[in-house]
Formats: C-alpha cells, structure tokens, sequence
C-alpha cells in the first residue's frame, strides 16, 4: 500500500511554481509510504509517491514509466498473474514482479477498459505524455480511496484530505452542507464527497479521464441482479470456493502477513484458512486481538453483543496453534488517541471505535507489515440485525442512524433555517434505494433486501472501509478484505434471502459453506461486533474533556453546536446509538470532542451563505 497524490494543471506547462507544493503535499504521505519517496515531472503533470514496500521491494518503485506513460499506485492486485500471463501473451514484457508494471502494460494495452479486468483495491492514475491527458480509477469495492478538488483550473489528486489541504491553495472550508452531513449523517458520508467545499471523492467502481476540459467520470462497475438459478447444494461450493480463494490470494505478499482474529465467524475463517496454508510452507501465523483493561469486570450483555471475545479467541488459538498477540488498551489510552485518529481519518469519525483501532494497528505493525482483517462480510451476507429482523428491515430510512431529531437537536438554529433535517437524510435514503438494480417482478421482501444491500454498500461499509484504510495506513499498515473481493460481492448480490438466512441463522449460508473448517462453537457463535470497552474510566475521560470545552468561551464546537444541548448530554444514558451498534452516549460524546479538535486543528473556515 501506499500514498499517491499529483497535480495537472494546463495553464503552466512546466509547473514550475509547484516544486515547494509537490514537496509539502508528499510529506502528508509519509505515513502511509515510508519506505521510498518520489516525483515525476512532466509537461503540465506531476506524480507523487509514497511507497510501503509489499510486493517486489527492490523493483516496484514508482513512480513507474513505461513507453509513453507513468504510473502512481495504491493497493494491490490479486489477479495478477492472470493479468500478466494475458499480457505477455499479446508481446508485453516485464522487468519486475510487481503489480504496478502488471496495472500500467494494461493500461497501455487496454486503455480505459483494463479496470474491467482487475480483481483487488486500488486507487491509481496514469499520464499519457503524448495524449496529454490523465487516467484515474478506484477498486470496484471503495477499499482504497482518492480525493481530488479543482483549483485555479489546476487538478490535484491524493490518497487523503490532508495531502489536498497542503496545497496552499485549497482551503479548509465548510459550508451549511458540509454541516448537515457532519451532524446528521456523521460519522457516515456521501458517496463522492469529501466534506470540505469543492473536495469531491472518486466513487467506488469509478473511473475517468483529466484533459483541458476537466474530469470525464463514469461507473465502470455497478452490482447488477440477475436469476440465481444455483441449487443450494452448488450455491453452497461456489461459495465456499470464493471465500477459500479470495483469502488465499491475499496472503501473497514478500513481508510478514498476519491476522486479527476476533474469536468472531468472519474472522475466524481467514484466520484459519491462512493458517492451513502457512503450515503447508512450514511457517506459524501471527494472530491479534483487541481487549480493553478490566472489560472482564465492566462487560455487559446487550442485544447487540451478547458475549464477550476473549474465550472464543482462546478456541481458536489452541485449535490452529498460532503465535497470538493479545493486545489490552486503556480507556485513557482510547480517549486520548481520538484526536490522532481525526488526524488519520482527517475528519469526525466513529470516536473510539476509530481511536481503538489506532492503537491496535500500531501494536500489529511491530510485528507484521500486512494484516487480513474480517469486514464486510456483515454486509454482503447480511449478518447484521437490520437485515434479519423484519420491522426493522422494512423501517424506511437508514437502519444505523435512526436518530435524526435527536442529532438535530444538536445543532444551532441558524444551521436548520429553511431545512427539514428528516428530509434531508430522506433524500439520501430514497436516492439510494432508487439506484438498487433489481429484476422486473421481484418479491416485494427480496426487493428489501437488494436496497439493504446497496444501502450497506453504498453507506455503511464505505465508513468501516475509511476507518479502517486510515486507522491502519497511519501506523504504516496494510490490511486487506478478503469479504470484499468483488467477485464474492457480485454473486452474493442476487442469492435469494432464505439462503443466506439457511436455518434461520445470521450469515447461515457461510456458516454451512465452512463446516468444517472452524471448531464447532466458533462457527455458531452468535455475531458480535467490535469490541468496545465497558470501563466507566473511559466515559469519565470523554466527560472530563468536554467539560473542558464548554468552559473554553470560543471553543469552535460551539460555532455548529447548542452549548446548553452538550452539557444535558453529559448526564444523559441513551440506549439508541448514534451510528452503528456500538456509539452509544459515551461515543457521542467523544464524537463531538472530535469535531470540535477537527475544526480547530484542521482551521476550518465555516462559509454562511
């Protein structure tokens, strides 16, 4: 993995004024690429790189040329050799193993039309010295991102926000919709935007050309539905064939690979399916797990996590004999970092959700430069009690945020003039469900069922891929998805629900695809989500800072949100989340101590229209 950014700008042929921005917009990257650094200049366009060595450490330095293009690239290609072989078949030659060399002679054989072939994450762009124009692409998926604002006719382009925001000439601007977004859907955000004014994102499955007429984008992948004619018996083993291959292609790297192991399904099934294949090449698999200081003590059943990780984790070990990092956090620890993890994410995130999973990733990355983790399964098998209880399930708006006057009552009446916050989340709501493609004269159910999916898709899981891109990428760690290899997305999309629900049970179609695989309590282990803690330290923590805060008397918070609303909130205990499963009061607190450090560090200038 690493970090790309670059700038095209027409309007000066040499860009000679940009040697000091190229430099600064670089030096926001070096989390994400420590390893080797470099930039290629040419007629109005420069490429900047920042590389975290996995694949051909010698070799795979990018910038990359061939013939008439140069190359920047973050992510990995897992058909690689597919694409190669097919390559050198039409006279391509190679001088590397890397996957960079693999995307470029495609793209010089197949233009626009390589994306289509590829199977893995990435975000790259490519300029054509001759045609004078850039090409760009983002993973069907959305697991690696790209930002991109136009500036003074200039087009620039980066991994993340900050890498924009260090051009001088970007600023850190929010207007009334930047607000809406932050306190209404946030942590969540819309598809293709970055919050900030005039920083727009590449969508998921998108890609286009930059000329002297500006982007030209469109959608080169899209989830179609389509007659599941499979038996349940084939269903079954293109299933378990998909998963199995999904994880064993992303186990290819020439650096340390290991696992985050939950003691949950999902992770569970990479743990183990990796951990057969490292001991067929006589290797032991590091492992790692997440748990909070005293969580034994304070730990609580809810609905939503019914039982606790550590004896599940235990099963697992003893059953595939790994080498097992058990990593324990401090609520203070957690409070502390959510501020580092604004910096990583470069906005409010899921509080400690994201802060948690900081630390987490930076005690892997002393032991492992790769790690496979289990998201996203949730989503595309439909494990998550949104899609299984059936109230819920046909409850019109988004399932994870059901909190939209509480979340409104947050914000200062000049932000709500003239807007009907409800209707507002509704738009995005609806617009999505629009956009599901589903086949003429479907069940009304599996209909549901489709736009849940596109609503995970497009909204939920974009959250969890951002959180954890940036929470890892700043401790220098790659993490991989297997559940997220497009190919397994693609045919899950139209396998009817009452396979996927088999017996009733959450994700019963993977539990009856991996018989066999997990020690038999593992693999009926009722879902439980992330851990958080339970320790009232932490909610202490959380409260003490923003009593802080409210005694700031210009503490930028307070620009968005109702002061005496934040002082109720501390000593409020609300059941219903504010995103997700696990932001509960403690969590919206935190959150809200994200906003207001984001909007001081970042310098963010709010525009009243």
């Amino acid at each position: 993995m690493c970090g790309i950014a670059g700038i095209v700008d027409y309007e000066h042929p040499t860009l000679s004024m940009c040697a000091p921005y190229l430099q600064q917009m670089q030096e926001t990257m070096k989390r994400r690429g420590p390893d080797q650094k470099g930039v290629w200049e040419s007629d109005y366009a420069a490429l900047i790189h920042a590389r975290l060595s996995i694949v051909d450490l010698e070799k795979g330095i990018q910038p990359m040329k061939r013939e008439n293009c140069c190359i920047v690239y973050n992510g990995e290609l897992y058909n690689t050799k597919e694409i190669r072989d097919a390559l050198i078949k039409e006279g391509y030659v190679f001088s590397t193993h890397s996957d960079t060399e693999v995307i470029l002679n495609a793209y010089l054989a197949w233009k626009e039309h390589c994306v289509e072939r590829f199977n893995g994450i990435f975000a790259f762009a490519i300029w054509d010295t001759y045609r004078k124009e850039l090409f760009v692409a983002r993973d069907p998926m959305g697991v690696k991102p790209f930002f991109y604002t136009f500036c003074n006719d200039a087009f620039l382009f980066g991994s993340e926000i900050k890498t924009l925001l260090a051009h001088p000439f970007v600023k850190p601007r929010i207007s009334q919709d930047s607000i809406l977004q932050l306190m209404l859907l946030g942590p969540g955000r819309i598809g293709g935007d970055g919050v900030f004014e005039g920083i727009e994102e590449l969508k998921p499955g998108a890609c286009g050309f930059v000329d002297v007429h500006g982007l030209h984008r469109w959608e080169y992948h899209k989830m179609r539905d389509r007659q599941h004619t499979d038996s349940f018996e084939t269903t079954l083993e293109q299933v378990r064939m998909l998963v199995t291959d999904a994880i064993t292609r992303q186990l290819q790297a020439d650096v340390e690979v290991g696992t985050f192991l939950s003691g949950g399904l999902d992770s569970s099934i990479i743990t183990a399916l990796a951990s057969k294949r490292f001991a067929e090449e006589g290797k032991k698999l590091h492992t790692f797990s997440l748990d909070y200081e005293d969580n034994a003590k304070y730990f609580h059943t809810t609905k939503f996590q019914p039982n606790a990780d550590p004896y599940y984790i235990e099963q697992m070990v003893k059953s595939i004999q790994s080498e097992h990092h058990r990593i324990v956090l401090k609520p203070q620890d957690v409070a502390e970092a959510l501020y580092a993890a604004v910096d990583a994410r470069d906005l409010p995130g899921m509080a400690d959700v994201d802060s948690s999973l900081l630390l987490f990733c930076k005690e892997i990355a002393k032991y492992v430069k790769v790690a496979l983790s289990g998201e996203c399964a949730d989503e595309l098998f439909g494990g998550y009690p949104w899609y299984r209880d059936p109230k819920i399930r046909m409850q019109e708006g988004f399932p994870w945020s059901q909190t939209t006057a509480y979340r409104a009552g947050f914000l200062k009446e000049e932000w709500l003039k003239d807007i009907d916050p409800q209707a507002y989340v509704s738009k995005w709501y609806v617009q999505t469900c629009s956009e599901t493609d589903c086949m003429a004269g479907i069940d009304k159910n599996e209909r549901r069922l489709r736009e849940m999916t596109m609503m995970n898709m497009k909204w939920f899981m974009q959250t969890l891929l951002d959180r954890k891109d940036r929470m890892s990428m700043y401790s220098s760690l790659e993490v991989r998805v297997p559940f997220c290899d497009v190919r397994l997305a693609n045919y899950l999309y139209s396998i009817p629900w009452h396979m996927k629900d088999h017996n009733g049970y959450e994700k019963g179609l993977l539990r009856e695809a991996v018989k066999g695989l997990l020690p038999e309590e593992i693999l009926w282990r009722k879902k439980s989500p992330y851990p958080k803690t339970w320790h009232p330290l932490y909610r202490q923590c959380v409260s003490e800072q923003m009593m802080k805060i409210l005694q700031e008397r210009e503490a930028p918070l307070f620009s968005i949100v109702r002061r005496e609303r934040v002082e109720a909130l501390l000593g409020e205990e609300r059941a219903v989340p504010w995103y997700g499963q696990l932001m509960t009061t403690p969590q919206t607190i935190a959150y809200l101590l994200q906003l207001n450090y984001w909007l001081k560090q970042y310098q963010v200038e709010i525009i009243k229209k």
